[in-house]
């Protein structure tokens, strides 16, 4: 597949609102009614037992910072290349500047495996359901990049999600500096996998039998 002429765009960032992401997952497509996002106040136990179950994603937003990115730079050269990675997980480089809310939903609702719920979670026909079946996991990561930029309704869902935002906190200018990024959290046949959009591949931590906690640990 080559490479499109246009050049990556850049999109006013999601904040972490739960009501907010809720909304658009569901002008996606997503079934709300049987998954929600929810706040974890704390990484703490007593936080992590408030949080209903089962667990089906996490999504962390974070500060940027200098020794993060020292961190990821190490990832990038001495854990990436050693590590296996299942072809099951599902993963989508970020191209596009600020899409890293957007991007960390998709991986999120990509790697869905949750026992009795299966292909129910995401509508049929609906944009979510066109977009997986457009960009399946044997297309690469960058590949699927290529597709997620093309595509304008993805990009008016987002920009609206954003909007609605704007009426709480203001969405600022679109050249603003963003000093925070969003990262998915997943459990692909019980590995923790980190999907984060800007790395070269995913993450993985490893074997979990308690996801949320693993995932917080």
């Amino acid at each position: 597949m080559s490479s499109p002429t246009c050049t990556p765009g850049r999109w006013f960032p999601l904040e972490s609102n739960p009501p907010l992401l809720n909304s658009y997952i569901s002008d996606m497509g997503f079934d709300t009614d049987q998954f929600q996002f929810v706040d974890v106040l704390s990484t703490e136990s007593w936080a992590l037992e408030m949080v209903p179950q089962p667990v089906a994603a996490v999504i962390m937003l974070y500060p940027i910072s200098p020794p993060q990115e020292a961190h990821r730079a190490t990832e990038n050269t001495d854990v990436i290349p050693k590590q296996q990675v299942s072809d099951k997980v599902w993963y989508i480089k970020q191209r596009i500047g600020n899409a890293c809310g957007t991007i960390g939903i998709l991986h999120a609702l990509g790697n869905l495996s949750v026992k009795d719920a299966g292909d129910t979670l995401i509508k049929k026909g609906s944009w979510l359901d066109r977009f997986y079946s457009g960009c399946p996991r044997s297309l690469s990561p960058t590949e699927k990049a290529y597709i997620l930029e093309s595509d304008k309704d993805i990009e008016t869902m987002h920009d609206a999600a954003t909007a609605d935002d704007a009426n709480q906190t203001g969405r600022g200018n679109l050249d603003d500096a963003v000093n925070t990024h969003f990262v998915a959290l997943v459990n692909v046949d019980g590995e923790l996998f980190e999907l984060d959009g800007r790395k070269e591949a995913p993450i993985h931590h490893g074997s979990t039998t308690s996801f949320l906690k693993d995932a917080c640990g």
